[in-house]
């Protein structure tokens, strides 16, 4: 008898691995599905018309692991362009990025505080938020000249305001019933400010550095057109202005994946960090 009632537990084993495989590629298809579509009509169409603007994605890709993937074994495949272009270039998008997103989070909260100081704070961030970042590189050029430093503070200054802004909304916004049972609870400023403020605006200061990673990168490529002699963004404008159009391509899909593979990451550690988030809203 008990091996009559094992037997369909053992049938129903192996089943379980081809269940899970079917949803993983199942999730796949519908995550990547379409992009696949596009990338081999594309392919078609550009075999077809051989336009020297529209290479294949064959002939990128190609470009791709020439360019930065066919180095030694030893240093993992990757070529010397890695550590000339894509690294420097991806550290300078992060620590202008970070610096950006601790300045406004500090000064959002500074202001989400008070309502004087917020309404003092407020129409000059509305004012330099609105400003075409471009607008703004001669004067990081007059005042920090060509330099690593330059472009770091250049992608600051585009990552600060949605982080600044989304903080101070949601610091002024918090639930009062919370702010008075902290002080029910007699708890300082600076423990109100750990224990109530923060958690309580994180969401909106996520937001905020999720909009500022696109703005970075975007930024990280303007600032390496205008001053720079290395970099994705110099890669780019240097194979366009000598209508090397596969390596222009090359290093637009790299730059693609790059902020694909980034914001990927920054959601995964969002979605940890804010699981409590998640909890209350009931997902």
């Amino acid at each position: 008898m008990s091996a009559l009632i094992a037997r369909p537990a053992l049938l129903r084993t192996p089943a379980q691995p081809l269940r899970v495989a079917g949803r993983l590629a199942g999730g796949l298809l519908l995550r990547f599905g379409v992009l696949a579509l596009l990338v081999l009509l594309w392919q078609w169409a550009a075999a077809r018309t051989s336009s020297l603007f529209f290479p294949t994605p064959a002939e990128i890709v190609a470009r791709i692991h020439h360019d930065w993937f066919s180095g030694p074994a030893a240093h993992l495949f990757l070529t010397h362009s890695v550590a000339t272009d894509i690294v420097p270039s991806l550290g300078r998008m992060l620590a202008g990025w970070i610096l950006g997103s601790v300045i406004g989070v500090a000064v959002g909260v500074f202001a989400g505080e008070s309502r004087v100081i917020r309404q003092v704070v407020d129409p000059p961030a509305q004012f330099l938020r609105a400003l075409p970042t471009p607008a703004i590189v001669p004067v990081f050029l007059l005042l920090f000249g060509a330099s690593t430093s330059m472009r770091i503070l250049l992608i600051a200054f585009g990552c600060v305001w949605p982080v600044l802004l989304n903080t101070m909304n949601a610091s002024a916004a918090v639930d009062p019933q919370r702010r008075s049972s902290a002080k029910a609870m007699h708890l300082g400023r600076a423990r109100q400010l750990f224990l109530v403020v923060l958690p309580s605006t994180g969401p909106a200061v996520a937001a905020g550095m999720r909009i500022g990673l696109a703005l970075g990168l975007i930024l990280m490529v303007l600032s390496e057109w205008v001053v720079s002699t290395s970099g994705l963004g110099f890669t780019l404008i240097t194979a366009q202005q000598h209508f090397d159009m596969t390596g222009m391509w090359a290093a637009m899909v790299a730059l693609a994946i790059a902020g694909y593979l980034i914001n990927t990451v920054f959601l995964a550690v969002e979605k940890r960090v804010l699981r409590w988030h998640e909890g209350a809203r009931g997902k």
